[in-house]
């Protein structure tokens, strides 16, 4: 496998799009690293430490997720370096679609990923900019239909991403309308636990949880994995976090998630940043699912979870360890020989897999069959992993040769 990733990881990307906003300090960057099958899709994050490599190991993790959740295409993906609390945000954002335009027209695609909404934010500035979808480069590249069929798929897509969950065991709450953008990452990152327990042995109910985030992913995560009986004793945010040993209840983890602030975690008691530092890593706990920015999680935060009970992993960040490498750095490889690791290609690709489903001919258009469409291709992923490797250890890396084999 060393020979293959090194192949994959040295190969430069096709295209590399830098952007410098004309009113502001803002900076951008659209990386595809191939255009396989005629296109490339990732989503566009922004923060205030976005950098050019950032983008470029995000993209080649795109390209591993598309071996699992399809479609065979290229991997992208799009970085704005800029303050997203900034109240100037969203004219930078339409500054930005406006200048990605051609792309987007061609043969990429987007969506929503780290402080950039799908439905909110990239949803109606494409079509403001004259973009039918943000995945319409993708239509166009991959597809490669007449106007009639194109436009078919785009009307899939554009009915299904914002379509309101109202089945009661998959919306948090009825009234609230959310939205199948809103849900479905969060929702596959949970599957991954529940599936990695059926298949290698074991039950969700009654572990703990340590939940690393609190956005659109973590919420959903931590909401889904209460519901199935999980105990969440710990969340970790930006700016604080909170504990309780005990566990929270389904209803304080719903509380929560329906009162976030702009995304963040609002909750009585919040301990400082440098507090729940300093007690979270050994409160102990079964599972953890990382599902803030990429490449936080370092070598002794991981020791002291291992220490404190650790069995499973669930990457809903991508690259969440804080490893320089893009795959199996020595943090991640460590993790991976110790524990079970269910990859970010696996365990988060919940939209990946969404999208490729409404590109399908005449999908269904429910929230049921969206969200069967996602368990089932992540169960079917552990289950490749599992019949090559049926030990609990190397999941990782056994999930990505397996990606691999179809790119190098």
């Amino acid at each position: 496998m060393e020979e293959m990733l090194r192949k994959f990881e040295e190969k430069e990307p096709e295209v590399v799009f830098e952007w410098n906003d004309a009113e502001t300090d803002a900076k951008g960057w659209i990386v595809i690293n191939s255009l396989r099958g005629g296109a490339s899709a990732g989503g566009t994050r922004m923060h205030t430490n976005v950098s050019k490599e950032e983008v470029i190991a995000l993209a080649k993790t795109m390209e591993i997720k598309f071996t699992v959740s399809g479609p065979p295409i290229g991997g992208a993906k799009s970085g704005i370096n800029f303050n997203p609390k900034d109240p100037r945000k969203k004219e930078v954002l339409k500054r930005w679609f406006n200048a990605a335009k051609p792309l987007l027209k061609s043969y990429y695609g987007t969506g929503g990923d780290m402080n950039v909404d799908e439905v909110h934010e990239v949803m109606p500035i494409c079509e403001e900019n004259g973009i039918l979808f943000p995945l319409e480069g993708v239509v166009r590249g991959y597809h490669k239909k007449d106007e009639e069929g194109t436009m078919k798929i785009i009307n899939q897509l554009s009915e299904g991403v914002p379509l309101i969950v109202k089945d009661k065991d998959l919306t948090p709450d009825i009234n609230r309308n959310y939205s199948v953008g809103d849900l479905i990452t969060g929702y596959g990152v949970s599957e991954a636990i529940l599936h990695y327990y059926n298949i290698y042995g074991g039950q969700v109910k009654g572990k703990r949880v340590i939940i690393q985030g609190w956005g659109n992913v973590a919420g959903a995560a931590a909401y889904y994995l209460a519901q199935a009986g999980a105990i969440i004793v710990g969340i970790i945010d930006k700016i604080g976090g909170i504990i309780n040993t005990d566990g929270y209840s389904f209803e304080e983890i719903k509380y929560l998630l329906e009162n976030r602030s702009s995304n963040f975690l609002e909750a009585k008691n919040m301990l400082s940043s440098e507090q729940i530092n300093e007690r979270i890593w050994s409160v102990g706990a079964e599972i953890f699912v990382p599902a803030a920015a990429s490449r936080l999680l370092s070598q002794n935060q991981l020791n002291l979870m291992i220490d404190n009970g650790l069995e499973v992993i669930s990457s809903g960040a991508n690259v969440p360890f804080a490893d320089k490498e893009i795959f199996f750095g020595p943090i991640s490889k460590n993790a991976d020989e110790r524990i079970s690791v269910l990859p970010d290609f696996i365990a988060n690709c919940g939209m990946a897999r969404a999208f490729s489903y409404f590109m399908q001919d005449n999908c269904q258009m429910k929230d049921i069959a969206i969200f069967t469409a996602v368990s089932k291709t992540i169960k079917e992923a552990i289950e490749k992993v599992h019949k090559k490797n049926k030990r609990k250890r190397n999941i990782s890396k056994t999930a990505l040769e397996n990606a691999l084999q179809q790119l190098v």
